[in-house]
């Protein structure tokens, strides 16, 4: 078995009792799944909270806000005999609501961001403490 994927990007695990490199890989990957059992937290699952989804939402959100607006707008202005000057209308109605939303949208996620970030971090540092004991249980020097 090999874990290919670092558990701990700031660890350096040294051999102090004179581990192969395949014993000290094999002893990484069940202090992994020990550390994993115990503390709750999976560093292989687990993502840290961030905005890179809201950004993606947050465009669509305004395009759709605008696309919206200009069919709409088509069709009043259709209705009163200027389709053209009813979608620009509607479209630019329409990115603003959409803007508006999408501020409104990001102030909700900011929140949800600043309550969850210290959870993910209490989490990671449990895991991080579970992996270190687990792999010092078992002769090796972690710093």
């Amino acid at each position: 078995m090999s874990l290919t994927t670092p558990v701990m990007a700031d660890v350096i695990v040294y051999p102090a009792k004179g581990q192969s490199p395949k014993q000290m890989e094999q002893d990484k990957y069940q202090c992994y799944g020990w550390a994993k059992n115990n503390s709750g937290f999976d560093p292989m699952q687990a993502t840290s909270p961030s905005a890179h989804a809201q950004q993606s939402t947050q465009q669509r959100g305004l395009l759709r806000g605008g696309a919206r607006g200009a069919a709409l707008g088509a069709v009043g202005g259709a209705i009163g005999g200027d389709a053209g000057t009813g979608a620009a209308i509607g479209a630019a109605t329409g990115a603003m609501i959409g803007g508006m939303r999408r501020r409104d949208s990001r102030r909700q996620q900011d929140q949800a961001n600043a309550q969850s970030q210290p959870q993910y971090q209490a989490a990671k540092s449990n895991y991080d403490r579970a992996y270190a004991v687990c792999l010092e249980g078992r002769g090796y020097s972690v710093r």
